[in-house]
């Protein structure tokens, strides 16, 4: 084939030189000499060379297309053009907006508070497992049995005492008091009184429950790295945002059942510290230190306490003191005002916990 469109080629070339007019000596003497040589050559190439080797490419061409049906019989099948479907119209339906059951509903008032600032939250101690919403509980208002309670004399001293802890903006601010010793000694020790504001004004005791709280020694976490295990005192605020019935401590590896964390920030990173109950051998230690910070409570108890709270004790709770320089909230008392002097507020529990290390025996002891 190369060889055919090679002399074509050369044909071609000729015809376009005789006929391009250029005019050189002898040039139409030449030309009646060649044209009719160039001539019969071209007719002679084209019918002993051209067309037989077009008509061979063409009888090849269809024996390939033949062999390759034989091998794949279903792609030379043409397919068939599937038959119109009828599409009924479907017109959108119009549907009405939904209008609120009381448009007349009375609007929350503003509420002040620190402003929102960017926190830095190192990597989280904690796996919650607090999975999807569950049913509610039924209430469980029967605290476990108690062995060696306090004596009626001790808790009339507990009483007056945390009457004294209090400012009158504390006092008057929160409804639920929960008083509790982290003392190693003392007849107040590890214990957990919970008090409740009357109509009256007057505190009522409610409960008073044996606790666990931070060994105050540095110890070996699960992973080998060297934890704190203090637990601060001061006052807190409970935070509405983490409370969860079941829950899971990654860093210590431990179950933390109705955990109820403070809202504390220090340093700019949000606190692990919480209420919860204890669990396996941890629930004969209470009434010792025994704890990596957390306050623990027979799990019981801390279902019950959990469940009052959430129940009658939600509303709008004052705010503590922020102190922007070091990221940290105020754990002494102090309340959070604006410029004219008015208390600012949150939506959470109108519960206060107050945590301090003394004994009841009229030793503070060392604080850690």
């Amino acid at each position: 084939m190369s060889l055919v469109y090679l002399a074509s080629a050369s044909a071609f070339c000729v015809a376009i030189a005789l006929n391009s007019g250029t005019q050189l000596p002898g040039a139409d003497r030449a030309i009646a000499l060649i044209a009719p040589v160039a001539k019969a050559a071209a007719t002679a190439l084209d019918e002993k060379a051209v067309q037989p080797s077009v008509a061979w490419a063409v009888r090849k061409d269809k024996q390939f297309f033949a062999w390759m049906a034989r091998l794949n019989p279903s792609a030379a099948a043409v397919p068939k053009k599937a038959a119109p479907v009828a599409v009924a119209k479907h017109e959108p339906k119009t549907v009405p907006l939904a209008v609120a059951a009381n448009p007349t509903a009375v609007l929350r008032p503003a509420i002040l508070g620190k402003p929102q600032k960017q926190v830095t939250v190192p990597p989280e101690p904690h796996l919650s497992l607090d999975l999807a919403p569950q049913a509610p509980e039924p209430p469980n208002l029967t605290p476990a049995p108690e062995v060696n309670p306090p004596s009626a004399a001790e808790l009339t001293r507990v009483l007056a005492h945390m009457k004294l802890s209090l400012t009158k903006e504390l006092y008057d601010n929160f409804d639920l008091f929960l008083y509790v010793s982290k003392a190693d000694r003392g007849p107040w020790s590890q214990r957990m009184y919970v008090f409740q504001k009357q109509a009256s004004g007057d505190l009522k005791m409610l409960y008073t429950f044996p606790v666990s709280t931070g060994r105050e020694v540095p110890v070996l976490g699960p992973t080998g790295r060297l934890l704190t295990t203090n637990t601060p005192p001061g006052y807190y605020e409970l935070d509405p945002e983490r409370m969860y019935k079941h829950y899971h401590s990654h860093e210590w590896d431990q179950p933390m059942p109705y955990a109820m964390f403070f809202t504390w920030e220090k340093d700019g990173y949000q606190t692990g510290l919480a209420i919860h109950g204890a669990a396996g051998a941890d629930i004969s230690r209470l009434g010792q230190r025994a704890s990596a910070g957390c306050v623990r409570l027979d799990p019981r108890n801390a279902r019950l306490l959990f469940q009052l709270i959430r129940k009658d004790y939600k509303g709008l709770a004052p705010r503590f003191a922020y102190d922007r320089r070091t990221a940290t909230m105020s754990n002494d008392g102090l309340l959070m005002h604006d410029k004219a002097g008015n208390l600012q507020f949150v939506e959470g529990y109108k519960v206060l916990v107050f945590i301090e290390n003394n004994g009841g025996d009229n030793i503070v002891a060392a604080l850690f």
